[in-house]
């Protein structure tokens, strides 16, 4: 497998295109954290647990998958946006569990679960800049198999 690493932004912009097209757009996740399945619920802000526990989840992206806890567990399909101002806020996630999981097989993801939990996702070329797609075209940077990516895929930066 082959990464072409962007910024969250440009991650985030490309599968708004392919989406807003009319296309499914096929990522993986860390789905565990901050989900509900009985009501599929992806959203951070649904949970309170500084207030509950005294607990602030306060680790970034890269501190979560650098210690362990967090790293891909998932793949779904999104399906649709929601876009206030032309901004989303929220997407439809096509899971894989079937329709017993989530609401009748389809979760809601907030835009800041997005953020803090998404780490991949498959685009055609086609959208891709000229220079990300040279940089297809590059030797690639082979990660460690003890990399969070390295077990899955080698890099392009």
């Amino acid at each position: 497998m082959l990464y072409l690493n962007v910024p969250m932004e440009r991650l985030k912009e490309l599968a708004l295109k392919q989406v807003t097209q009319g296309q499914p757009v096929w990522f993986r996740c860390d789905v565990g954290p901050m989900s509900d399945r009985q009501s599929g619920i992806l959203a951070p802000e649904q949970f309170d647990y500084a207030s509950t526990l005294g607990v602030e989840f306060d680790l970034s992206k890269a501190d979560r998958l650098n210690y362990g806890e967090s790293r891909m567990t998932h793949a779904g399909l999104l399906s649709e946006v929601n876009l206030v101002s032309g901004k989303p806020t929220r997407w439809k996630v096509e899971n894989s569990w079937g329709k017993d999981v989530g609401h009748d097989g389809f979760f809601v993801m907030s835009d800041a679960w997005f953020d803090a939990y998404m780490y991949q996702i498959v685009v055609p070329k086609r959208l891709l800049s000229s220079a990300e797609q040279n940089a297809l075209a590059k030797e690639p940077t082979h990660l460690p198999p003890w990399d969070p990516m390295g077990a899955l895929a080698c890099a392009h930066k």
